[in-house]
C-alpha cells in the first residue's frame, strides 16, 4: 500500500468503485433534480433526487414491480420495455410533483449505447420531463417495443421448441407468448399513459403529452 507524507486514502465509496465523485460534483453544479437509474438482473429503479446540505432527498421513487400491480405488466422485469416504462412512470410522477427538469445520474454503471439505462432516460423524456441527452445513445422504439426479444423467440419455438420453453418459462407460466411482447408492451402503454393523463389532470397540470405523441416521435 502506498505511503508517505503526499498520500491521501481515497473516499471508501471511491475505493469499492460505488460513487464517482468528480462525476457527482458536476452533477450537484447543475443545481438540478438528478434522475438516479439503478438496474439489478432483475428490476429497475427509477429515483428523482435532490441534493440538500444534509443529504440526498428522494422525491420520487418508482421499482419495475410496481408496473405489475398496477398496470398488469407481464414482461420480464429486468428487459428493456420494462426499463422504458418503469422511466415513464418515473417521469409522470415527477410531473405530478412539479418537478419538469432534471439531469441523468447513472453513478458507475456500463453506458453502453442504447441499454437499458437510456431506455429508462427514454420514457421520462417521453412523459414530458426536460432532461439534456444525445440522440445516438437512445435505443431504438423496435427495441424498446421488445420485438427483439419476440424475433429471437418466434425463431427459438420453430427450431427448438424445448430451448423455447426453458428460456422463455416465466412468460409462458404468466400466460404470455414471448412473441407476443410487443403486442402487450403497446397495451400497458396505453394503460399508463391514460392511468397518469387523469392524474395530472385532477391536480389541474396540462400534460405536453399523449399516447399519440409518443407513438408520432420514435
Amino acid at each position: 500500500m502506498a505511503h508517505g507524507p503526499r498520500y491521501v486514502v481515497k473516499y471508501r465509496r471511491h475505493r469499492e468503485g460505488k460513487t464517482d465523485y468528480r462525476r457527482r460534483l458536476k452533477l450537484l453544479l447543475s443545481k438540478k433534480p438528478r434522475l438516479v437509474v439503478r438496474r439489478g438482473i432483475n428490476n429497475f429503479i427509477a429515483q428523482i433526487v435532490v441534493y440538500t446540505s444534509d443529504s440526498d432527498k428522494t422525491l420520487v421513487t418508482v421499482h419495475s414491480k410496481q408496473l405489475y400491480k398496477r398496470f398488469g405488466w407481464l414482461g420480464h422485469r429486468g428487459n428493456l420495455p420494462t426499463a422504458y416504462l418503469t422511466g415513464l412512470s418515473c417521469g409522470f410522477e415527477a410531473l405530478l410533483r412539479d418537478i419538469r427538469e432534471a439531469i441523468l445520474d447513472i453513478g458507475r454503471q456500463r453506458k453502453t449505447r442504447g441499454n437499458s439505462l437510456f431506455a429508462t432516460l427514454k420514457g421520462a423524456i417521453d412523459a414530458g420531463l426536460i432532461i439534456p441527452y444525445s440522440e445516438d445513445v437512445l435505443p431504438s422504439w423496435s427495441r424498446i417495443r421488445g420485438e427483439h426479444i419476440a424475433n429471437y423467440a418466434s425463431m427459438l419455438k420453430d427450431n427448438n421448441i424445448e430451448k423455447y420453453s426453458k428460456q422463455f418459462s416465466r412468460y409462458l407460466k404468466v400466460g404470455l407468448p414471448p412473441e407476443k411482447l410487443p403486442e402487450h408492451f403497446d397495451d400497458v402503454l396505453i394503460k399508463v399513459v391514460d392511468y397518469y393523463l387523469k392524474e395530472l389532470d385532477k391536480k389541474g397540470i396540462k400534460a405536453e403529452i399523449t399516447i399519440v405523441n409518443i407513438i408520432k416521435r420514435q
